[in-house]
Formats: structure tokens, sequence, C-alpha cells
């Protein structure tokens, strides 16, 4: 599956990109980009696709997403259902890893910089209470001028390479396989998903979507992902059960069929699977302020 390239609006008044998104549906599409991203989730949340994992972001969530490394962001349902109550506020910075000159990161002093880029080529998470000071300072980036805003960037970039909180987002073996001559199917596919995932979703349904036989769907699609379509589609499930889990609104049986399993035994044989916990020890790791992902594939 192909990836959407995006193209990244650039003011011309300055070397790299950094914006404010208050829309939901802003690049809500499985895409990827030349440039460094740097995002913080000032308030909103859903379920991320970045490269081979699917996990829930919320408000407070800092990361840095790689060069050329596909991703989507899924805002929750009640920021487009209720807009006026339910906002979102994203800051987000764009830049090259050479924007500052090819020399700039071979500099001895900018090493721990430079380590920090190549990680990112997976995706880093951020964790920690420190995240919300250094989500400040991304917040500031915006609103800097002239040598400012670049002072602030670095700022950010040196106190994550010191910062030992963070984890690694994709799994170590992805590798975005993808045609770029290909019609771009995944964006269908996900949005198809992520729609539908409550019903019971066929094998000829899902292939129709994508244009292909049932049997050449099942092997693209596991050849691309690293994963079956049942797997991911389970995936898709835990992650809106977890969002329903950390509400605390539902029961865990109205739980297990708002998330679209028919019975308890295959919604707690599923959740561990994935998160490997159970949906209350999972519960209650979440109260207690413990980040808790989905598992990744490989």
């Amino acid at each position: 599956m192909k990836p959407q390239l995006l193209k990244v609006s650039k003011d011309l008044t300055y070397s790299f990109s950094a914006r404010r998104d208050t829309m939901p549906d802003i690049n809500n599409r499985w895409h990827y980009h030349p440039e460094i991203e740097l995002i913080f989730f000032k308030q909103g949340s859903g379920t991320q696709f970045i490269g081979d994992n699917i996990s829930r972001f919320q408000s407070g969530d800092l990361m840095i997403i790689g060069a050329d490394l596909p991703h989507y962001w899924k805002f929750d349902d009640c920021y487009f259902e209720a807009p006026d109550e339910q906002q979102v506020d994203v800051c987000v910075v764009h830049f090259t890893e050479n924007f500052w000159g090819d020399v700039f990161l071979n500099m001895p002093e900018n090493k721990e910089i430079k380590r920090l880029l190549e990680a990112a080529r997976l995706g880093i998470k951020m964790t920690g209470p420190s995240r919300k000071a250094i989500g400040d300072v991304v917040e500031n980036i915006i609103a800097g001028e002239g040598a400012r805003k670049l002072i602030l960037l670095l700022e950010v970039l040196h106190t994550i390479s010191n910062y030992g909180n963070h984890s690694t987002i994709a799994s170590v073996g992805f590798k975005h396989n993808f045609d770029r001559q290909e019609k771009d199917k995944i964006n269908a596919i996900y949005n198809y998903s992520i729609t539908h995932f409550k019903k019971t979703i066929s094998l000829s349904e899902i292939a129709a979507v994508a244009n292909v036989s049932p049997h050449t769907f099942c092997r693209y699609f596991k050849s691309k992902s690293r994963r079956t379509y049942s797997y991911f589609l389970k995936e898709i499930r835990i992650g809106h059960a977890c969002k329903l889990l950390i509400e605390d609104k539902l029961n865990i049986k109205e739980i297990c069929f708002e998330s679209g399993f028919n019975n308890l035994a295959s919604f707690h044989k599923a959740f561990k699977e994935i998160t490997r916990k159970t949906p209350l020890s999972y519960q209650k790791s979440y109260t207690q302020g413990s980040d808790i992902p989905l598992k990744k594939v490989g």
C-alpha cells in the first residue's frame, strides 16, 4: 500500500515551517514527506498509524516523525461531531535534516542531535512529565520571529536528545515498501476500516474497497503492512476499546460490543494479545499515569 506524498507548505521568510492546526481533518490521511515532523498535541486525541504501529495519541503527546516515515492522525469522532465543545490544538514543525547546512549536524557539539534525528526515522515519542515543558517551547517556535525561531527549535532538539524518557514507535524492521507509481489504496482501506470496524467486515468487502480480488488483497496487505488484515482490524478495535477504558463511562461488557466484538471471551483474548494486559489492568495502569502503547508487529 502506498502512502501519499505530501508537499509541506513553507513560508519563504523562514527556513522551516511552524504552524498551529485547529481542525481535526488537516492531513487526515496516510501520508509521508521528506521533512522531519515535530508535533505537539496540546489538545486532541485519536488513533495514530505510524509505520507499522497503531496506538492511541492524546492531549500532551509529543513526537518526532522522521523523514519519509508514513503516518496518519485519525482524531476521535467527537472532534467532528461537536467541534464547538471538543477542539483540536496541535503545534507542528517541519524541517529538513540539512536545512541548516550539510556541516552543522557533523559538528562535535551536535552529535546527540544527529543521533536523535537518526532514531526519529522510526518515530520517537516523549514520555514522562518533562514533555509538557518541551511542548511549551514547541508552541513558542510558532510565535517566534527571526533568529529566535531557530534558537527555539535547536533548544527543543537539544533538550530531547539529552532527555532519556522517550521510545521509538515503529518496529526496527519497518520499511515503507511501496511503489510510488501504483494507485494510493491505503487511505481508502484505513478510512473504510475505521468507519466500519464496529461491524463484521468481510474479505470480499474490503477487497472491493481496494479494487482487487480477495486472494490478491490478502497477499498485498500482508506484504506491505507485515500483518494480516484481520490483525490490523483487531488493532483498530482494541485501540477504540482503550479509548473507552480511559474515558471510564462504560462497563467492560458495553466496551466489548461497542468496539466491534461479539463476545467477552474474544474481546479479552484480543485485548491481551494487542496490549499484553487485561482491560482492567490497562485501565488501572492508565489512571496511575503509565504510557501504554499497543503492541508493535514484528
